[in-house]
């Protein structure tokens, strides 16, 4: 196996250990998974072979958000403080973000 050393800024590496922990790995085999998607054998390319399942993603939730904000907006106040909790326990949303 060879080794690889990069220097990474502090906020970068607090960033991938909280995803690492977020995913009960550790940083080193999270970094390993990280960088075999980069080198993906079929030539995808990793920020952008899911855009479309996001995207359909994104729009069916906006819909429901709409929806229920305009029937009950206590309730989607709710369940947005509550993905915003787990988003930020698995790494995934700034813990500093919308405090």
């Amino acid at each position: 196996m060879i080794r690889i050393s990069v220097r990474i800024d502090s906020a970068l590496h607090d960033r991938l250990n909280r995803r690492a922990a977020g995913a009960d790995l550790s940083l080193s085999v999270f970094i390993r998974s990280v960088l075999e998607q980069a080198a993906d054998p079929r030539g995808r390319y990793i920020y952008s072979s899911q855009d479309e399942i996001l995207a359909t993603c994104i729009q069916i939730l906006t819909i429901l958000g709409t929806s229920i904000g305009q029937r009950t907006p206590d309730v989607l106040q709710k369940g947005m403080a509550e993905a915003r909790g787990i988003l930020r326990d698995r790494g995934l949303l700034d813990p500093e973000a919308d405090r």
